[in-house]
């Protein structure tokens, strides 16, 4: 069970204490994100999450912060999405408040130097490289970008070339002082520790944190004529493939029923992707499914590596498995996808972590918190005939949309093949 204290900075502070544990996890999240960026924004959330590891006033250079934390044996990272940045640590628990105080420290205290600035620009833009030169990276790129077209959410989340070249310091610390807020930031913490203890050393650290500006608000997606088609022609071994349709928001509460369709659609070897596609098909080495939730919007994705020749069997043979789903599931096959999902979600809260990413994630994303009790509830309670509805709604024609990368032909045949 979780516990939450809002401090008087509006700072929320959600922890678990897990007495059988030796570690401890913090993870601050904000609730910002690509999505909340102009076009000449473009990569600044990115660009601020590197840039926080490069240096404070306490610890002046990036080795001394990932030092301070390694060298007690703890891991230090950070992530950016498209709705939520992340900055956590986990360490021993003898070394919590030390952990805790290098996460606030870069939170609060971040020099922004100037030539780390450039330097990590150019790192950056590196990365966008190795992503371009992955084929099996890029065309979750391209599918993103006719799942929302013209909408940040249909952006690379480290931005583009040109908007990179342009990110000055100044546009950093206004992006800071207006969408790093302790009003839109949440300090989860897991592991042998008390709450009372953890409210008390977050309001030491962060006790000089009092911007009061209200929480930023991110641009809304609307339904829209979408294009079918995103094709990248290179000169690859195969093409990698993205078949995606719109899906559900995190805010709906049928997203439990859309897991479990996409648990028996595509996840796991025993899925149905797996078993037709490369058991029975020999189509891909490579293939699985996925959904992406957001506040206002989702998508479930299909991809596979084919051979080039394959890809209108590929595609052909994955629209005959989506349809395939609008057609009555069997309560064992439902039975197998519960099992599936609930065991997974158990075995994952065994790591302080993942327990902290749990509380934070959700309390930042939606402010309630559900236990994994309450979640697996939610799961037991799925029937047939609630999958059945879901997917006869979702998995439509209309809504097929196919991105791709490699040495691809034929693209009127391709559309073709977009139905169900």
């Amino acid at each position: 069970m979780h516990q939450k204290t809002t401090l008087d900075n509006g700072l929320r502070i959600v922890t678990t204490t897990l007495p059988h544990t030796r570690s401890v996890s913090v993870g601050i999240f904000i609730g910002v994100g690509s999505r909340y960026e102009t076009e000449e924004q473009a990569g600044i959330s990115h660009f601020i999450e590197h840039l926080l590891f490069r240096g404070t006033s306490k610890r002046v250079t990036a080795k001394e912060i990932s030092e301070a934390i390694e060298g007690v044996g703890g891991s230090l990272n950070g992530g950016t999405d498209k709705e939520l940045t992340l900055y956590w640590g986990r360490v021993a628990q003898p070394n919590f408040l030390l952990a805790l105080d290098v996460l606030a420290d870069m939170l609060l205290n971040s020099k922004l130097d100037a030539e780390d600035i450039e330097r990590e620009r150019q790192i950056i833009i590196e990365e966008m490289h190795m992503t371009k030169d992955s084929p099996s990276q890029q065309v979750h790129m391209l599918v993103d970008e006719i799942l929302w077209p013209g909408h940040p959410l249909g952006r690379d989340i480290a931005g583009t070339k040109q908007s990179m070249a342009t990110i000055s310091r100044d546009m950093m610390t206004g992006y800071l002082e207006n969408k790093y807020l302790p009003g839109n930031t949440v300090i989860s913490i897991s592991g042998n520790i008390q709450h009372q203890e953890a409210v008390d050393a977050v309001s030491q650290v962060t006790g000089g944190w009092t911007n009061s500006k209200s929480c930023p608000d991110y641009p809304a997606y609307e339904e829209q004529t979408n294009p079918r088609l995103l094709l990248e022609k290179r000169d690859t071994e195969q093409v990698h493939l993205c078949l995606a349709l719109p899906g559900l928001s995190l805010l709906d509460s049928r997203r439990y029923t859309l897991g479990l369709l996409n648990v028996i659609l595509g996840e796991g070897m025993s899925s149905r992707l797996f078993t037709e596609i490369r058991d029975k098909l020999g189509l891909a080495y490579s293939i699985h499914s996925y959904i992406d939730h957001f506040l206002d919007s989702g998508a479930v994705t299909v991809y596979a590596g084919v051979e080039p020749k394959n890809l209108p069997v590929a595609v052909k043979a994955i629209t005959e498995q989506l349809s395939k789903l609008k057609e009555p599931i069997s309560e064992p096959e439902l039975s197998k996808a519960k099992e599936l999902s609930k065991g997974r979600l158990l075995l994952r809260m065994e790591d302080t972590r993942s327990v902290t990413g749990w509380m934070g994630g959700q309390e930042a994303l939606t402010g309630e918190i559900l236990s994994v009790d309450q979640v697996v509830a939610n799961i037991e309670a799925i029937t047939t005939d609630q999958l059945n509805e879901l997917a006869r709604e979702l998995l439509v024609s209309d809504g097929l949309r196919l991105a791709a990368v490699g040495p691809v032909t034929g693209e009127d045949a391709l559309d073709a093949l977009l139905k169900l």
